[in-house]
């Protein structure tokens, strides 16, 4: 009898970790989640399955818990999800972002390097690394030019993971992922933002949204599709890199037109651009180009647009019992 195959986690209490755990958990995979010892940890989006998570202490800052973590609990797969995730942070953390996002990755390759060179080993790469666009769409071909701390730290873990698949032949490979959200989405990001106001004028709580620059183009996708193709990645023969997008692209106005009329409001009177929340270097247009995930890895989104904003819409109106 082989034995169940078992997945290592970083960042599982985050969006993206706590529904790939749960598509793993349905995969038939033992899951266990690497979570920093912290008085702020907060465990609710994966509460409803923590019973079936095996929870041990990690920190991507720290080489010795990282080498543990894999020495204790041989995992066939690493999805490292952990980041400072915060684009606008970035720019006050920005040597915080380098040890975790950018460092954090090499720290992980180096323990699975170490203990067992086996271990399939996935990074979330991002959108965010080809900032100033160069061409549109972008695919695993473009030309990088980032423009934030969190982009620049990004790139470095994205390039330290195919560093490591040719010089140690280990089977690492990234996931070049566009914007994706979701009701568990964090607040601090615009699509959640923008979902979780709408609820708070529809609720009487507030009277206006203050946004940034409403003319930055995004590829929005959903969250449980995008964890798919993170798992698909790890199945192939052979390992690389791959652009998971939606290929359409979408303004910032455009995600409150759909949000505020799904609740049947106009946008304009509530919404107020305020310039602290411009970035010191804006990203304009983000467009992906994800047919190379279509043909390799039989992936495609399900979740459009305007489903995935109604979606979130809605799910910030349940928490607050108000009726749309």
């Amino acid at each position: 009898m082989t034995s169940p195959r078992r997945a290592l986690i970083t960042g599982i209490t985050g969006q993206d970790g706590s529904y790939l755990a749960e598509f793993l958990l349905d995969q038939g995979y033992e899951v266990v989640g690497l979570v920093r010892r912290s008085s702020t940890l907060n465990f609710e989006r994966i509460a409803h399955i923590q019973s079936r998570l095996t929870l041990v202490p990690g920190d991507l800052l720290d080489q010795s818990s990282l080498n543990t973590a894999v020495a204790e609990h041989r995992p066939t797969e690493v999805y490292n999800l952990a980041a400072q995730s915060f684009v606008v942070t970035s720019f006050g953390q920005p040597v915080l972002t380098g040890e975790v996002t950018a460092l954090g990755a090499v720290r992980m390759l180096e323990a699975i390097r170490q203990v067992d060179p086996d271990i399939r080993f996935y990074q979330a790469s991002s959108s965010e690394m080809f900032g100033k666009v160069v061409e549109v769409p972008q695919t695993e071909s473009t030309p990088f030019y980032p423009r934030s701390p969190y982009g620049v730290a990004k790139l470095y873990a994205h390039w330290i993971t195919v560093n490591y698949r040719e010089s140690y032949d280990l089977f690492a490979a990234s996931g070049i992922l566009f914007n994706h959200g979701s009701p568990r989405r964090g607040l601090e990001f615009v699509e959640r933002k923008v979902s979780h106001g709408v609820a708070r004028i529809k609720a009487g709580l507030a009277t206006e949204l203050r946004l940034g620059n409403l003319d930055a183009r995004r590829d929005w996708g959903a969250a449980p599709d995008y964890v798919e193709a993170m798992w698909r990645m790890l199945q192939r023969d052979e390992p690389g890199d791959f652009v998971v997008a939606s290929g359409e692209t979408h303004s910032i106005r455009e995600l409150c037109e759909v949000a505020f009329g799904h609740v049947g409001l106009d946008w304009e009177p509530y919404v107020v651009q305020d310039p602290q929340f411009y970035r010191p270097a804006e990203v304009d247009l983000l467009i992906g180009d994800a047919s190379r995930a279509a043909a390799v890895l039989r992936w495609k989104p399900r979740t459009g647009f305007e489903e995935l904003v109604r979606s979130m819409v809605d799910a910030d109106l349940a928490a607050l019992g108000v009726d749309r």
